[in-house]
């Protein structure tokens, strides 16, 4: 009697702990899973994910299965393996349904429905959100509703179907706070900004954005987060706030490649490609097995067994081999499909950074406009106000340096504005001949100085008026040859111009300029086009010059259809050549050129009003006006210039375009509401993103451009008074 007592208490505790240890290993693997997501180590969250799986497929565990496939699923989707994601959530959903309902069987259909939004399947997505919705119905899961019910807010908003959108944004957003709602909150206030931004109200998707950023600094969503910098961004540089726009895409690209280092970090692609053949294995091996048990159950006779056997086998080896290298295939396009993703996200990236380069010298160029007006504007009043000889010396020498310091800041824009292709070619009529021989007479004092011959050879056979770009070709030609006389002492210089054909109207014309100066090295024949590129430090310091000139040159010379080529042989000379097509003026008129002769008594007694927020500047302006007998007023704020224009009468408005608050377009744009005569000019230290063209639509009749020449801002007045 005391054996069979021990033998049933021995087999009750042997079935206890069979089933303690069915229960404990689904439990044991999904906390090594979870452990892993939280040390980012994704190799061994999909292992442990799978062997739960595994083995609640092992123990017909169906609940276990459907959640541990729903979890694979999910780990996939965050891994952004959208197709894998897809299949295995799909396999979860018909799992959960051979079960109870509950809250992860609506989770299932919320990521695969994420996931179709991701492959841009809108309707699936659609059907998806759906029965989540109505399985979260069903459950009375107020928290998991709100998620799901935002997702399909989304999905409206991606169909166009702006109106049910927000209906559903706004019924978020006007809940109270809680820790589970902030995400969904934040997310509803950057899609409705998304929406206002598109409709072109671009205060109130600042307003949203803001109160999105607000919101999610609170939780830990870093991809929404990015989502809402990049959102202001955008937003601030369509309202010309260069300086916010540029802080807010700039934490945008830091946190995103923040974000690219994580997902990195997760999981290469060499431990998920493992980890999928380790499957594609494992399905092989439970194929075999079959294969085995079916073999053992025939009970054929030993000739028929043996057919049987040796055809199975032949039929499953093909079969295998085909499946392997269907796998091959799909795992070859797979990786192709990835690779070019990657290709694809390098390149954004690369654009990006050359997009945030050019914004960074195009605001460091426009913010050193400003200073150096002022630098210009003091150094042109002192020199009008009768100094000391002893002074006049420095204050050439701060007036030269001032000159080149612009010179160098205009050279880095027009780089930029080619390299944005954002420089427009003019097709007008000139004289070929008299451009070159004007450029001729403007270098003559620099061949001077230097005492060399300056000779110009010109084609009679060129025709007399040609259509084509004379302010490019003029730039191109001034850097080469000023180039050439500076660079030669007691020798020569030759400029020469020949007509290499004329057929269909169309004239092919080489430009030559040759000198006998100290010529170039020929390691340095290759970069001397770079930027900042000179033959060496030597020649930098004797010479001056910033190396910008030549790529300048080069970039023109595309830009006009044609190609530049460099000969050169140190210490004896160097020459440039390029050639160019330009149609024949049939008409034989050259473009109107009106020079502005004017008379300082036209200033007399004028009531000017200037807008500037720079004390310096505002001082130098008002200066150089009183030196003229001009009367002035000075303010520094849109709003207070449209008060003052609506109640005084003005002879001219002066109006800074980047003032606080209101800028000078937006108060041009008011007061041409009510006042369409008074003459407004535009002062500005024009960036890579602004244009004349651009400024002259706000209502403006003239700009003029920081740091300005004396006689080129008294003439653009006197032209417009």
């Amino acid at each position: 009697m005391k054996n069979i007592f021990i033998l049933i208490v021995f087999f009750n505790s042997l079935l206890y702990s069979q089933s303690k240890q069915i229960t404990d290993s689904i439990v044991y693997y999904n906390s090594l899973s979870n452990y892993n997501i939280k040390v980012n180590n994704y190799r061994n969250v999909l292992f442990y994910t799978q062997k739960a799986i595994n083995y609640a497929e092992a123990k017909k565990n169906i609940e276990a299965q459907a959640f541990n496939t729903f979890k694979l699923g999910k780990i996939y989707f965050d891994l952004k393996k959208t197709n894998d994601a897809i299949e295995t959530l799909s396999e979860s959903v018909l799992l959960f349904k051979k079960t109870k309902i509950n809250t992860t069987y609506a989770q299932a259909y919320y990521y695969l429905s994420m996931a179709y939004i991701v492959n841009e399947n809108f309707n699936s997505a659609d059907i998806c959100i759906d029965k989540a919705l109505s399985i979260s119905n069903s459950l009375n899961t107020e928290d998991v509703y709100d998620q799901l019910n935002l997702q399909k807010g989304i999905i409206y908003k991606l169909t166009g179907n702006n109106e049910s959108a927000l209906a559903i944004f706004n019924t978020i957003i006007a809940k109270p706070d809680s820790p589970l709602l902030l995400n969904s909150k934040a997310e509803a206030l950057y899609q409705i900004g998304v929406i206002e931004e598109k409709k072109n109200r671009n205060n109130l998707a600042l307003n949203y954005f803001n109160k999105a950023l607000e919101l999610n600094a609170k939780g830990t969503n870093l991809e929404q987060k990015s989502n809402i910098l990049l959102a202001l961004g955008f937003v601030h540089e369509k309202m010309l706030d260069k300086s916010n726009a540029y802080s807010y895409l700039k934490q945008h690209l830091n946190l995103k490649e923040r974000l690219t280092i994580l997902n990195n970090e997760k999981l290469g692609i060499d431990d998920y490609e493992n980890f999928k053949e380790t499957q594609r294995l494992k399905k092989i091996t439970v194929l075999n097995k079959q294969n085995e048990e079916k073999k053992k159950s025939e009970k054929f006779s030993k000739l028929i067994n043996i057919l049987a056997i040796s055809l199975i086998s032949i039929l499953s080896l093909l079969s295998l081999s085909l499946y392997k290298n269907n796998i091959i295939r799909n795992k070859s396009n797979l990786l192709l499909k990835e690779k070019n993703q990657e290709l694809l996200i390098a390149k954004e990236k690369a654009e990006k950074a050359t997009q945030a380069r050019s914004d960074f010298l195009s605001t460091v160029s426009h913010e050193l406009r400003t200073p150096l007006n002022a630098i210009n504007g003091i150094t042109h009043l002192l020199l009008e106000e009768n100094p000391r000889k002893s002074q006049i010396k420095y204050l050439s020498s701060l007036q030269f340096s001032g000159n080149y310091l612009s010179t160098f800041i205009n050279d880095i824009l027009e780089i930029n504005k080619i390299d944005s292709n954002k420089t427009e070619l003019e097709k007008i009529s000139f004289n070929l001949k008299q451009l070159l021989k004007d450029i001729k007479n403007s270098l003559k004092e620099i061949a001077i100085q230097n005492n060399n011959s300056f000779k110009l050879n010109i084609d009679s056979d060129i025709p007399d008026y040609l259509i084509g770009d004379p302010t490019r070709l003029s730039q191109i030609l001034m850097n080469l040859i000023n180039n050439a006389l500076k660079f030669t002492k007691n020798g020569s210089v030759f400029i020469v111009a020949k007509q290499t054909s004329l057929e269909n109207n169309i004239s092919k014309i080489s430009f030559e300029i040759i000198d006998t100066g100290i010529g170039i090295k020929e390691d340095k024949l290759k970069t001397v086009f770079e930027s900042f590129s000179q033959g060496s430090v030597e020649i930098n310091r004797k010479y001056g010059g910033t190396g910008l000139g030549l790529t300048i040159v080069e970039s023109l010379v595309k830009l006009l259809g044609g190609q530049i080529e460099l000969k050169s042989e140190f210490g004896k000379g160097s020459t440039f050549s390029f050639e160019l097509e330009f149609k024949v003026n049939e008409k034989q008129l050259p473009a109107e050129i009106k020079k502005l002769n004017y008379d300082d008594s036209i200033f007399a007694n004028k009531n000017f009003l200037i807008v500037e927020d720079n004390s310096i500047n505002q001082m130098i302006t008002k200066k150089m006006l009183e030196n003229k007998g001009i009367q002035c007023e000075v303010i520094d704020n849109g709003e207070d210039a449209i008060e003052i224009v609506r109640n005084n009468k003005f002879d001219m408005v002066l109006m800074d375009v980047h003032l606080p608050g209101m800028n000078g377009t937006e108060a041009t744009k008011a007061i041409r509401e009510f006042d369409p005569t008074t003459p407004i000019i535009a002062i500005t230290a024009i960036s890579l993103n602004e244009n004349r063209e651009m400024l002259l639509s706000f209502g403006m009749n003239d700009v003029i451009t920081k740091p300005f020449a004396p006689e080129d801002f008294y003439a653009t007045i006197a032209k417009n008074i």
